[in-house]
């Protein structure tokens, strides 16, 4: 009998061979995972994979499985976060803070924390929906991504934060700081988001990608940079750093995607420039538009200073 695993790219494995990545997520040997790629059994977004092929973050993994038993779940630390804060909760909702190297609940191959394994060390009951190291998950932060999500305590909560997502009802604004400045200063940027054609660990505008739609409006300009204001129409994995690469206007900071490393290292960034400042949603039960913000964290505030100050 063969069962077919249906599944996200798990964070912890995104760029990692097929073999590599089949043997940690269900237990297999390598050579058995390699065996079920050989078979045409692995596929990603619906196409077929080798099992020397990577996973893409962001991607769609099916994998049959001929007697094979289903892999254990991954299991949930509670473990607390340091700078991870609660900046608003009701009896259906929680809405944290994240900051950067934090995911968003755990994966196969990453053993960092999660914003799931920090609510559970501070007490908090969320949602049992979902698969159960996401329970009450409805939106995922980039690791290397800082700012607002929202986590669904009851499961009423869950069911209507996942169709508000899937409508795009909820409002999510982003604070970028670019490279350069883009012109014109206010836009949409309107194209297809599909796997990088020649490097599998990241993502690209092609032709034969997702529909993906991101409005901007320049905030204020920098030396060498632009501080930008970003709202997301749709929810592509690295929306914001790719169009805004394909701009020839990378997040500084951002080496995945073009950024110069000699300004990152003057400014003292490790990661993008890239910071979620407003959530906004109708809350679950009562309907009430719901709007939480939040500031820069501190690598960021001192990157934005010092470009400020004239670095070049």
């Amino acid at each position: 009998m063969t069962e077919v695993r249906s599944l996200p790219v798990p964070d912890g494995l995104a760029g990692e061979r097929v073999d590599a990545a089949l043997a940690r997520l269900l237990g297999l040997s390598r050579t058995r995972a390699a065996e079920i790629a050989a078979g045409g059994g692995v596929r990603l977004d619906g196409r077929e994979l080798g099992k020397s092929d990577r996973l893409a973050a962001g991607g769609w993994l099916e994998v049959e499985l001929p007697d094979v038993a289903p892999a254990a779940a991954v299991e949930v630390v509670a473990e607390p976060v340091p700078g991870m804060r609660v900046a608003y909760e009701d009896d259906d909702v929680v809405v944290v803070d994240k900051p950067v190297g934090v995911a968003a609940h755990p994966s196969p191959g990453w053993t960092g924390p999660t914003v799931v394994g920090g609510l559970a060390a501070a007490g908090y009951r969320i949602s049992t929906s979902g698969a159960a190291e996401r329970q009450g998950v409805v939106h995922r932060l980039d690791v290397g991504t800082s700012g607002l999500m929202v986590v669904a305590k009851s499961e009423h909560a869950y069911t209507v934060l996942k169709r508000a997502f899937k409508e795009r009802t909820v409002e999510k604004v982003y604070h970028a700081l670019v490279q350069g400045h883009p012109d014109p200063t206010t836009g949409t940027i309107d194209a297809p988001i599909g796997r990088h054609p020649s490097a599998d660990w990241k993502f690209a505008v092609v032709a034969d990608g997702k529909p993906s739609v991101t409005h901007y409006e320049v905030l204020e300009m920098l030396p060498a940079a632009s501080l930008v204001e970003v709202h997301l129409e749709t929810g592509r994995t690295h929306q914001i750093r790719v169009h805004f690469s394909a701009l020839r206007h990378p997040c500084v900071g951002d080496l995945t995607y073009g950024a110069d490393p000699a300004l990152a290292s003057r400014v003292g960034l490790s990661r993008q420039w890239l910071h979620a400042v407003r959530l906004g949603f109708a809350q679950p039960t009562t309907g009430e538009w719901l709007e939480v913000t939040s500031e820069y964290p501190a690598d960021l505030e001192h990157a934005l200073e010092a470009l400020a100050a004239g670095w070049r």
